[in-house]
């Protein structure tokens, strides 16, 4: 491996890191290492992918990144094609109407999980409400017309749009946070906040009844109350996706996630502070740190404002001048749940059908159930969104941009 002495010991000052504690890190003295960054000595290759492997974990940026994961937007005009073609931009004959909805709304208009409410009540207008998943599938839109989510909250306060929540997640993928640990500060009060309660559950706890995901989140810390317009939720990704896809724990790409969640004013301010800097991580990390420090206590030290930060609190936070962009992470519609759910529910079912049509002695029972079923306009839209590429879909003043977007990734192919 090729990893030249200069090289370490440029990327540890880059990292704010002596020399004592990358050779702790890697599991030898400090005059080894000070040898191998004047070069005077020659690491083994297996040693040099330990010293990278730790410049890498502990590089300030490395391992993070930032996303949204949940907009709810109230637009005032009931005009569900505007809202749709002109600010989504999605062209309307596409979208599957259902004639219920949350909230209070009468109807709602799907493209995935990208879903929109209507009434006709002018005092409700419509609403716009994107979850983790529906964030992603509207990026693939994004990336078709060439618009950031920067781009989209412009035109969201050009239509006067009144910011419900907003979540900004901040993906640990290193796995810099122990959650277990912050937990135990949050018992000891080795922290500093401004919150007034914290709740941490184990993994595999139920957690409460309105957290949709509780039976898939890994170790969970709360901090705020979920009723106020702003909280902390910081969870064990890694556990999420095992529950979720039986993938190994090892091998998640992300341990854990920072979930920053926000309502009415709070969610405003923050999209302001977005649009006023487009920099997120000064944004997210500006409003961690108004509202909580974990603290390492000293001893015989009962001033709490005298104690130091918390090592492992202050790698996360990190410098006022880190650079981290807003994570484009496009995820395309597919019909995927769909079927598990029909494999987990349904095909048992047609098992046993098929098993008694044969001792009945009728084998093509099935094959006439199905060509005897009418498909409903929900289900022949939902195929029309499947066969169509996103480019068609696009609204007239987002078409003929001349890209496509690959239906597998959501990426650009073509431009």
């Amino acid at each position: 491996m090729e990893l030249s002495g200069a090289t370490i010991r440029e990327r540890r000052k880059e990292d704010h890191m002596t020399q004592q504690e990358l050779a702790d890190l890697v599991g030898i003295s400090r005059e080894h290492l000070q040898r191998i960054e004047a070069e005077k000595k020659q690491a083994s290759d297996k040693l040099l992918e330990k010293i990278s492997f730790f410049l890498d974990l502990y590089r300030p940026d490395a391992g993070l990144e930032i996303l949204l994961d949940y907009c709810r937007i109230r637009f005032l005009s009931t005009d569900i094609k505007h809202i749709l073609e002109d600010i989504l931009g999605i062209k309307l004959k596409y979208m599957i109407r259902e004639n219920h909805a949350l909230y209070g709304y009468s109807a709602q208009y799907l493209m995935g999980d990208v879903v929109v409410m209507c009434s006709d009540d002018e005092k409700m207008g419509c609403l716009l409400e994107l979850k983790g998943k529906g964030c992603r599938q509207f990026e693939i839109f994004l990336n078709a017309q060439r618009r950031t989510w920067f781009d989209f909250f412009r035109q969201v306060e050009v239509e006067r749009g009144v910011y419900k929540r907003i979540d900004i997640a901040i993906n640990d993928r290193a796995g810099w946070l122990d959650i277990a640990c912050l937990a135990d500060k949050c018992r000891k009060e080795e922290y500093s906040t401004v919150f007034r309660s914290y709740h941490n559950y184990e993994s595999g706890e139920l957690i409460r009844a309105r957290e949709e995901r509780r039976k898939e989140m890994g170790n969970t810390l709360y901090l705020g109350s979920m009723r106020s317009e702003i909280y902390f939720c910081i969870y064990e990704k890694d556990y999420e996706q095992y529950v979720k896809t039986g993938q190994e724990i090892e091998d998640a790409d992300v341990k854990n996630r920072f979930e920053i969640r926000l309502k009415d004013d709070r969610a405003t301010h923050a999209v302001e502070d977005l649009l006023d800097y487009e920099d997120p991580a000064r944004t997210a990390f500006g409003i961690i740190n108004r509202y909580v420090t974990f603290l390492t206590p000293k001893a015989g030290e009962e001033d709490i404002t005298k104690w130091d930060i918390d090592p492992m609190w202050a790698r996360f936070i990190g410098e006022e001048d880190r650079q981290l962009k807003l994570t484009d992470a496009p995820e395309p519609y597919t019909l995927e749940r769909t079927l598990n759910w029909i494999r987990r529910q349904v095909a048992p079912s047609f098992k046993m059908l098929h098993q008694l049509a044969e001792i009945r002695g009728e084998a093509d029972l099935l094959d006439r159930m199905i060509d005897e079923a009418k498909l409903s306009p929900q289900h022949k839209k939902l195929l029309k969104q499947q066969q169509t590429e996103v480019r068609e879909m696009l609204a007239e003043k987002f078409a003929g941009l001349g890209i496509r977007v690959d239906p597998d990734t959501g990426e650009i192919v073509e431009m």
